[in-house]
């Protein structure tokens, strides 16, 4: 579970990324690579919660 929280972690590092890359791309572009990015965002928060939940302490600043 740890794997997985630290794979979304990266995840949802990469998909914010990626609103700059497409910043030039027009305002459809942009739409759509926020709302992946806040899935990913809220799939990271999903597992940082329920490791939170079973006692793991997490380094955020890690990713």
């Amino acid at each position: 579970m740890i794997a997985a929280f630290t794979r979304a972690q990266a995840d949802a590092a990469h998909k914010l990324a990626l609103i700059k890359v497409v910043a030039n791309k027009g305002p459809k572009a942009i739409q759509v690579a926020v709302e992946t990015a806040a899935k990913a965002a809220k799939r990271r928060d999903s597992f940082a919660k329920k490791l939170k939940a079973l006692g793991v302490v997490l380094n955020e600043g890690v990713g």
